[in-house]
Formats: structure tokens, sequence, C-alpha cells
């Protein structure tokens, strides 16, 4: 049997969609593949989250409560490979698959950074690159990554909690909407 607090769960899930789709953006403008389909299949898999919640259905609840230590580790990774721990490297092209030089947009434009492009050479045609030298950041990039994959980890342990399994409690033959004393409470066989 599983113990839902409905109202608890339906906020944690709806909080939990929102900062994922933020994460999504951020992770659109520096061309992240990786964390874009994570974030693509975890927006999801909250929805199914959602879904499950609201109608009832328990094998969506559990689909959830999978992808939910799958996110968690996903956002573990995250945070080693940003803060280079185990050989990780934030410079490497991982997150990109290889496909393209670019890294986290807040590497960039974070918090209080000056951005300056310098030009490699005297021709400046429209194919010319330029180096870019930021400075003045208030909060380096790497450690905005940490925040918004550390945030990720405590909603889906936070909610996590309020799904949980009750062994004594008698079987119902039925499960429907109508079968529960109170409207915040869902137990699921």
């Amino acid at each position: 049997i599983i113990h839902l607090n409905i109202q608890y769960v339906l906020s944690s899930l709806s909080l939990s969609q929102i900062v994922a789709l933020e994460r999504q953006v951020f992770d659109f403008l520096g061309y992240q593949w990786a964390p874009i389909l994570a974030n693509f299949f975890h927006i999801l898999v909250v929805i199914l989250g959602l879904f499950g919640t609201i109608q009832y259905r328990p094998r969506y609840i559990v689909v959830y409560t999978v992808w939910t230590a799958l996110w968690v580790a996903w956002n573990v990774f995250i945070i080693c490979f940003y803060l280079e721990v185990g050989g990780l490297s934030k410079d490497s092209d991982l997150l990109t698959f290889n496909i393209s030089a670019h890294h986290s947009w807040w590497s960039e434009h974070g918090p209080g950074c000056v951005r300056r492009e310098i030009p490699a050479s005297g021709n400046h045609s429209a194919d010319t690159q330029s180096y870019i030298s930021i400075m003045g950041c208030l909060l380096e990039y790497q450690y905005i990554e940490v925040l918004h994959s550390s945030f990720q980890i405590l909603i889906s342990v936070s909610h996590s909690k309020h799904i949980h399994t009750q062994p004594n409690m008698p079987k119902a033959k039925t499960l429907n909407k109508h079968s529960f004393n109170s409207p915040k409470t869902l137990f699921l066989l």
C-alpha cells in the first residue's frame, strides 16, 4: 500500500515542474544537450506523476518514484561534474555530446559577470571568432549549476518522504476516489 498526502505531493510536483522548466531554458541557451534530454524526460515524468496523483493511478506514481531515484542520481552526477570530482572536468564536452564547444550559459551570463569580446585578429568578417573575457562574477558558474542540481535533489527527496508504504493497512477490494474518508489522503494498493 502506498500512502500519499495528495495536496503536498501535488504542490511538490508542481514546484518540481517549474524548476525543471527554468533549468531547461538555461540548458537550451548553453546548448547542453545531455541536460536538455534529462530535463525533457523529467518534465514528462512529472506530468505523468501529476496525472497519476490526480487520477489515482498507482502505476504512474511507481514510475515517477523510480524516475525520482534516477533523477537524484543524475543531479549528483551534475554536481560531481561541475565540482570536478573523480576525474570529471567541467571543461569537457561531455554534456554537449561532443557536438559543440558550448558550455553552461551561466559561464558568460552569471550574476555580476562582465563579458568582453576580443577579436582574434584584424580581420572582422562574419566567420571570425573572438576571444571572450569574463570578469567580475559574483558567483562562478559551476556553483550556480551545483545549486540548481542541489535544489532539484532537495525537491525530489522532500516529497518522496510523503510517499511511503503502510504494511499494516487492510486491503481494499476496489480502488476509486470515493473509497476514502479524507480528500487529502490516498491509499494505493
